[in-house]
């Protein structure tokens, strides 16, 4: 096999450092994620009049309902992800000690000489993420005396845009992985699990296939927002990120080595595939559930 027809993939996790602190890829890529969705949501806001408020007299009125969107959803969607990673994945390392509930808590990792080391949330799940997001939704819709199916949909409409950025992070970090293949666009990781019988191998760029795909959904989903008002709502929006990306996430699996050391191949489906089930399926329940509304009231 001659590894120079592939593409050799060892970036640093470190984009820079000020003084002590270290800028890595992956918190960018959260950053950014983040932040574009909270452009696209306050723009949706905005479109729909929600905040700004339009009062009597034509003026711009601010409600100061959209900003705690953002705190909660990324609260919600860090710690989900955070607790879905431990207890999907690897309960048995988080769950059998003080130790490994305390790192399951805190961003450090204990040493074996008795130390302790900052390490960052290391491990992350998108199921989690989910979870914790609609908990957090619940809650922000409770307090601000929105529609909950009208926030949710702004939500579908920007979920795969931090998406598509965190699965960037995820291939800075030479993580989430794919399987030995022999395709002209294979990567070369150069990481413990990327290695077979003590060779590097080329793998499928896994994580960058789900970049891509979150792209074009996003895509798709602000083309069907932009000519589907009024006529798609309730739920449409949400369902349609749900079904898409965790359809998508079911299919991509096939290429993906195992995560977290939670399966042990004796399965036919592994942890990822058997969590996207059920939300896709609910997806798909969202977005016939707003057909249905729809088609009643025209």
């Amino acid at each position: 096999m001659n590894m120079l027809l592939y593409i050799d993939w060892h970036p640093s996790e470190i984009l820079c450092r000020i003084g002590p602190i270290a800028i890595r890829w992956y918190a960018l890529a959260w950053i950014i994620g983040v932040f574009l969705a909270y452009l696209l949501a306050g723009w949706i806001y905005r479109r729909e009049g929600i905040d700004p408020a339009i009062d009597r007299h034509g003026k711009p009125q601010p409600t100061g309902k959209f900003d705690p969107l953002v705190i909660y959803c990324f609260i919600g969607m860090l710690v989900g992800a955070r607790l879905g990673h431990c207890l999907f994945y690897e309960p048995a390392h988080y769950l059998a000690s003080w130790r490994g509930v305390t790192e399951m808590l805190l961003p450090v990792e204990f040493t074996v000489g008795g130390g302790i080391r900052f390490t960052g949330y290391a491990g992350l799940a998108s199921h989690g993420g989910v979870i914790g997001l609609f908990l957090a939704l619940l809650l922000y819709v409770r307090r601000m005396k929105l529609p909950a199916w009208w926030v949710l949909d702004v939500i579908g409409v920007v979920a795969a845009a931090p998406s598509a950025c965190i699965r960037l992070g995820n291939l800075m970090n030479s993580e989430i992985i794919g399987k030995a293949t022999d395709v002209p666009w294979a990567f070369i990781f150069h990481t413990p699990s990327a290695m077979a019988d003590g060779q590097l191998v080329p793998r499928h760029p896994a994580q960058l296939y789900e970049a891509i795909a979150y792209i074009i959904i996003l895509a798709i989903t602000l083309a069907i927002y932009l000519h589907g008002k009024p006529r798609l709502g309730h739920g449409f929006y949400f369902g349609f990120c749900l079904a898409t990306i965790f359809t998508f996430r079911f299919c991509i699996e096939f290429l993906k080595e195992v995560q977290g050391g939670a399966d042990d191949g004796s399965t036919l489906l592994d942890m990822g595939q058997m969590l996207s089930i059920p939300i896709a399926l609910a997806g798909i329940i969202c977005m016939i559930r707003s057909l249905h509304a729809t088609k009643a009231t025209h």
